[in-house]
């Protein structure tokens, strides 16, 4: 688990310097090219002195040779190695999204604080792609580099000013490319951010597209999306004219550079220094130049851009946790017996609430967010700031959140299917849905309508099925864990009167003997527990059977039959 800005930074290295046999091999054989490159406008300039100037046939056949050879070794270095540096890029890129994936789906969270869903994919694709073609870029510098050293030393063979000038003149050069593509770096950086929310508003709109049809918030989403979008956009183009300031500052003090280089080639030519093929080599090599001056351009500009969406990865790998770890265990089996002492926690304040084992215990609050406090306490997603939550008088802070699962279900609201059948949703990763199951929540009734039962296959989210139709399916997949201790919110909200009924005895019958606690504002669900309890302001202010609390009480009278 990673909890700090190191060790997420640590992660990315990990997965970059995690194919470095992929990037050397890929170094080597870029590097081959780009010297077998720079070789060419050398034995052209050989040709020129010795072959032509000798008038010699088998000379000048035997350097053609020679040339022919250079060009088919940097042909399949080129070939080669860059299938080595996309094999490296494609595998750190996929490295960190797993990482990410790991982090986000951790059951102690805490990755998906303050971020929408779209935003967390937006790290997990584009800004991994954008980090793992590090791995990609890398070779390809080195290899631009080697082609300056074989220039070089090329050059200072012929003529140690030129051969001075392309060496002390590299590095300044280097150094102001890094200088431009700072402002690529934040500009990218800031691309990313918007382009994620937007993918993330555009996310949270479509999943909930039903609802605002049905209470006619079309107009409003749209316009929120539409200013999204043109954030994202005016991020977008600032980091495209960003790029192109940076590529255009980057080839003009490039082919400044290559024009003094010329410049002092030919003036040594015409000082009888160095012959005509020297001269011709000397303006090959600096036309050659432009080659690693360009390829200098696009790794800086990738490694600014990789920076930026490296910064985001290492955000969300070292997001802290929402509860710290646990060495506790939990009885196995447990009894599931459930007490909350004193527990304050968002809308909770101080709450004392015991379930005995076995109970099918129904839990009423007007206050939608208390609802979700109290599932947050009892599911471990978060730990309360004060009190305790115990179960079979452990307490649950102190157990690793994966057993703490394993033992106590929540089953929230908003709950989603999977693409698949009806059957691989209810079954999850067990080998056979347990018998009753289907019953006890209605989900037969589903199966019977669909054109192939069970085994009916259903889009993402459960699209294809009606809200009813989902939420007996969700209901029945709760069922079918058959958790010592089932927490359910709201299950029934979308079906009918007749159908809830039907679902609240089923629930009770199979769920006999096991703790059960029913979040509800549900008369049907309520009628068929054991025991009520009523949160008002954040504490347990009266219980009884449902009938006894319509009778006494005014505010439980007003959250259930209003």
């Amino acid at each position: 688990m990673t909890t700090t800005p190191a060790t997420g930074r640590a992660v990315l290295r990990g997965a970059i310097t995690g194919q470095r046999k992929s990037v050397l091999a890929a170094s080597v054989l870029a590097a081959g090219h780009q010297g077998g490159e720079a070789l060419v406008p050398v034995v052209i300039g050989v040709v020129l002195d010795r072959a032509v100037a000798d008038s010699s046939v088998l000379t000048l056949l035997g350097w053609l040779g020679v040339l022919a050879l250079v060009f088919l070794v940097l042909s399949y270095s080129y070939r080669f190695g860059a299938r080595a540096a996309e094999r490296a890029s494609e595998r750190a890129a996929h490295e960190i999204r797993l990482a990410v994936s790991r982090r986000v789906l951790h059951p102690r969270g805490g990755a998906e604080t303050g971020a929408l869903a779209g935003e967390l994919v937006s790290v997990g694709t584009s800004d991994a792609r954008r980090v793992g073609i590090i791995n990609a870029v890398l070779p390809f510098g080195i290899a631009a580099f080697a082609g300056l050293v074989v220039s070089a030393v090329v050059l200072i063979r012929m003529s140690v000013p030129l051969g001075l000038l392309v060496l002390l003149g590299t590095p300044p050069l280097l150094f102001l490319a890094h200088l431009i593509g700072k402002p690529l770096e934040k500009r990218s950086e800031l691309e990313q951010e918007r382009a994620a929310h937007a993918s993330g508003v555009a996310a949270d709109l479509v999943s909930g597209l039903r609802v605002l049809k049905g209470i006619g918030a079309e107009p409003a989403a749209t316009a929120r999306y539409r200013r999204t979008s043109r954030d994202s956009l005016r991020a977008t183009i600032r980091a495209a004219r960003a790029q192109a300031w940076h590529n255009g500052a980057l080839l003009a003090l490039t082919g400044i550079f290559i024009a003094i280089v010329a410049l002092v080639g030919g003036s040594l030519a015409a000082n009888g220094e160095i012959s005509v093929g020297d001269l011709v080599a000397a303006v090959g090599l600096a036309q050659f130049l432009q080659t690693p001056f360009t390829i200098f351009a696009w790794v800086n500009g990738q490694l600014a851009q990789g920076r930026a969406s490296a910064s985001r990865v290492a955000a969300v790998l070292s997001a802290p946790p929402a509860v710290p770890d646990g060495t506790g265990e939990l009885p196995s089996p447990p009894s599931g017996n459930v007490t909350l002492s004193a527990v304050s926690h968002g809308k909770l304040r101080g709450l004392d609430l015991t379930v005995p084992p076995g109970e099918l215990l129904g839990v009423v609050t007007s206050d939608p967010a208390t609802a979700t406090d109290l599932l947050d306490c009892l599911g471990r997603f978060a730990d309360p700031r004060d009190g305790t939550v115990q179960v079979d008088t452990v307490h649950l802070s102190t157990v690793d959140p994966d057993r703490v699962r394993e033992v106590v279900l929540v089953a929230a609201h908003d709950t989603d299917l999977f693409e698949g059948t009806v059957e691989d949703n209810v079954r999850g990763g067990m080998p056979a849905v347990p018998e009753g199951v289907l019953t006890a929540s209605a989900a037969d009734e589903v199966a019977a309508t669909l054109p192939s039962g069970t085994a009916t296959t259903v889009t993402e989210r459960g699209r294809s099925l009606s809200g009813g139709q989902r939420q007996r399916v969700a209901l029945a997949r709760a069922l079918a864990t058959e958790a010592p201790v089932l927490v359910l919110h709201d299950p029934t909200t979308a079906v009918d009167t007749v159908t809830e009924a039907r679902i609240a005895t089923g629930v009770a019958q199979l769920r006999r003997d096991r703790t059960t606690i029913v979040v509800t504002t549900s008369p049907a669900l309520l009628a068929a527990t054991d025991r009520v309890v009523l949160i008002e302001d954040g504490r347990v202010v009266a219980e009884g059977s449902h009938a006894d609390l319509v009778r006494d009480e005014a505010a439980y009278r007003a959250a259930v039959l209003s």
